[in-house]
């Protein structure tokens, strides 16, 4: 696992893209991509309720803080959905569900915020193959954070697992500078607000999270999915998600099937957004 302070010895590095589906509801066939990976960093997030509505925009016009080492979550996408739905999952659960449906083993993902590290040992696990092809590359603006992330990994990861793992100190609109312009990434997870346990007052900004969007669209290659979970309950974190849901609503139809998951009665709950690349 490494652990990287800075980015400008990473400038003149690029990125590719990624793609996406929700199972046959969201999303069409995956094709396979090639990737390009080798070491690794985690990171984590934050807590949600449930409750569910469901809006789809496409062509036709119209995540828990316990870790154990196998698999956390069990089940099929459809069981999810519905003990989502009954309230007996958590947002971030089916984000992880849904990651399922889409990355494979070997490919290169990017967890943007990686928190206290939940995120980033769920996307490893996904990930890694006796090969040790797959790549995680994580990011914060919190240093606390990464090193709460690389615990994690130590505890729940191997070494052969963690070598799969690259983090960054640095804010996530600039991940294209530390992702290699050969590799195609086949999953972009964002986990918004503030670090559960950290200060409340260090949190993700609209301005920033659009520009970290922006970079992720570019990023992605056909057949890959960019996941959201953002919050509404504390400052900013309304006009965060009305910017995302904004930008999500202006992508073209033709090439982006975008998704969102809210609960309807609970107007703080964490709300999923999931924007999937033909």
């Amino acid at each position: 696992m490494n652990l990287f302070y800075s980015y400008s010895s990473l400038l003149g590095r690029r990125m590719v893209k990624c793609e996406w589906n929700l199972k046959h509801y969201i999303c069409p066939s995956l094709s396979p991509l090639k990737t390009n990976c080798r070491n690794i960093t985690v990171f984590a997030k934050s807590s949600e309720s449930n409750g569910a509505s469901i809006s789809v925009a496409g062509a036709d016009g119209s995540w828990s803080s316990s870790v154990s080492r196998e698999s956390p979550i069990s089940g099929s996408m459809e069981q999810v959905m519905v003990e989502y739905v009954f309230g007996r999952k958590k947002a971030t659960e089916v984000a992880h569900y849904v990651w399922k449906q889409v990355v494979q083993k070997g490919d290169a993902v990017v967890d943007a915020t990686c928190g206290n590290g939940y995120d980033t040992l769920a996307l490893l696990r996904m990930v890694a193959d006796n090969a040790g092809r797959g790549r995680v590359y994580g990011m914060d603006v919190q240093k606390i954070a990464l090193e709460s992330t690389s615990s994690l990994l130590d505890q729940f990861a191997s070494q052969d697992e963690k070598e799969l793992v690259e983090l960054f100190v640095m804010c996530h609109s600039q991940m294209e500078d530390i992702v290699p312009n050969d590799v195609a990434v086949r999953l972009v997870a964002f986990n918004l607000g503030y670090l559960p346990g950290g200060d409340k007052k260090l949190i993700t900004r609209s301005e920033t999270t659009v520009l970290a969007l922006e970079a992720a669209k570019r990023l992605l290659a056909p057949g890959g999915l960019i996941s959201i979970v953002t919050y509404v309950g504390h400052p900013g974190g309304r006009e965060e998600f009305e910017k995302i849901e904004g930008f999500a609503s202006g992508l073209p139809v033709e090439s982006w099937n975008c998704c969102k998951l809210q609960l309807l009665n609970r107007p703080l709950a964490p709300i999923l957004i999931f924007l999937f690349k033909r």
